[in-house]
């Protein structure tokens, strides 16, 4: 119970962005920026035993690794500082933890969406061409269309980081 109630400022904070990022595609900085603020802070209190330095530590982390994804189109920066910010509450093995689980379950999600949507052999098809480029040393993502049925069926990656989050935090184990 103690858990739940320290986190609950870094899942109210998630779920805002969630739902930002659902209605408009973006997340807003001040909200980012409240998030990573927040996890720091909160490590410089002394109610839990996450230290200053590991809470740098996995602002770096979910930065880090998601700018990668950034920089090869994959990702937004607002999906990048996100992840900062949920690194700076939960440190950088958590961190690591909450990045896996997300990708699974942003996978669910996309895959629910593709059966729904009757497109999973186009989803199937481009899979495949990213796989052979990256093979081939490509590791950009194909353009998408500037259009408005393009920018709905991207996946808002708000809602995954928010699901992986409780589910990784509320699971009571530690996988690193």
């Amino acid at each position: 119970m103690r858990d739940m109630l320290f986190f609950l400022p870094l899942i109210v904070l998630l779920a805002w962005a969630a739902a930002i990022d659902l209605r408009t595609r973006r997340i807003p900085n001040w909200l980012t920026g409240a998030l990573m603020a927040s996890g720091l802070i909160q490590s410089g209190m002394g109610y839990w035993s996450l230290s200053l330095t590991q809470s740098w530590a996995g602002l770096g982390v979910g930065f880090g690794i998601n700018f990668i994804l950034f920089a090869i189109n994959a990702r937004g920066a607002g999906d990048v500082k996100l992840f900062a910010g949920v690194g700076a509450w939960v440190g950088p093995a958590r961190v690591l933890e909450i990045f896996a689980a997300s990708a699974l379950v942003g996978l669910v999600i996309v895959l629910w969406q593709a059966v729904r949507e009757r497109r999973m052999q186009t989803l199937v098809r481009n899979s495949a061409v990213i796989m052979l480029n990256a093979a081939s040393g490509d590791l950009s993502s194909p353009e998408e269309p500037a259009s408005p049925e393009a920018s709905k069926q991207r996946l808002p990656y708000a809602i995954p980081t928010l699901v992986a989050t409780i589910l990784v935090l509320f699971s009571g184990r530690r996988w690193l």
